[in-house]
């Protein structure tokens, strides 16, 4: 093996390590109030505080629809669009970690990043 080759595999097992070691937090971090879970108990790896940080957005944003089911008509209607909206988006998360990706959601991955910890 080439001195360059060891260098270059180093990086990426670190990497793969991470994910590893935070892949069931991240999961977790998609299923509604236990986003706190990856945020509280896995603050030092990336790759769990990146999707839980994302599962905090998900569910303050589940909870505003809920809130929002008190209006009459209105609110219902609101409720039923933002619970497929939310748990697609979930389900997606969920589905892009299950394969080791860092995948930013459309407009949650932007308020996400702002939240420091």
């Amino acid at each position: 093996m080439d001195e360059r080759d060891a260098v270059n595999k180093e990086p990426r097992q670190e990497v793969d390590s991470v994910i590893k070691e935070g892949k069931f937090f991240a999961i977790v971090g998609y299923i509604g109030v236990l986003c706190l879970i990856p945020l509280l108990l896995k603050k030092d790896n990336r790759f769990a505080l990146f999707h839980g940080k994302q599962g905090l957005v998900l569910f303050i944003g589940w909870v505003a629809a809920g809130v929002l089911n008190i209006v009459p008509v209105l609110g219902q209607i609101i409720w039923v669009i933002a619970a497929v909206v939310f748990g697609l988006l979930s389900l997606a998360g969920i589905l892009q970690v299950l394969m080791n990706n860092y995948w930013k959601m459309p407009v949650v991955g932007d308020i996400a990043e702002k939240i420091s910890l």
